[in-house]
């Protein structure tokens, strides 16, 4: 989805990972947990840090901030875990995403988001939706269902597939 397909206003969740603000489709947000235990899980990419039992299911548990190449989340008391559903093959899955620390669910309208930036043919921008301009910040709106390669998710549904 471009910014271009963006023609109405949407609700998004903002979070912190390090200093920088970040947004997701509040549709593709199930719930947020406190950040308490996670399993690791043998032999899985670093950015995997394990999986959670929700209600009965096994949840893979994402570092978003080793994923984009930033040190890795320190558990705080605002340290969380956003559960959101990742399409996938023509499938929907269920991962946690960590985060620093939940903002507040914002609306933006169309004309409040810019296209990402194009840096180079090197970087894989492909996952951020766009740039929105809230307040006095910008906020980098994610996609989350392109933030991972398939092969990454394929692996960490895998493993976590076995962890049951």
């Amino acid at each position: 989805m471009s910014v271009s397909s963006i023609t109405e206003t949407v609700q998004y969740l903002t979070f912190k990972l390090d200093e920088e603000i970040f947004a997701l489709d509040v549709a593709k947000v199930r719930e947020i947990l406190e950040y308490n235990s996670v399993t690791k899980v043998p032999q899985t990419p670093e950015f995997m840090r394990g999986v959670i039992n929700l209600r009965g299911s096994v949840v893979p548990v994402i570092d978003l901030r080793l994923k984009f190449g930033m040190s890795a989340t320190e558990q705080t008391v605002n340290t969380c875990i956003i559960v959101v559903e990742v399409a996938i093959e023509e499938e929907t899955s269920i991962l946690g995403a960590l985060a620093d620390s939940v903002q507040e669910v914002i609306e933006m309208e169309p004309d409040q988001i810019e296209p990402p930036p194009h840096i180079g043919t090197r970087l894989n921008t492909k996952f951020i939706k766009g740039m929105g301009k809230h307040e006095d910040n910008f906020i980098i709106i994610l996609d989350i269902d392109k933030v991972f390669s398939e092969g990454d998710l394929a692996a960490v549904i895998q493993q976590s597939d076995t962890a049951e």
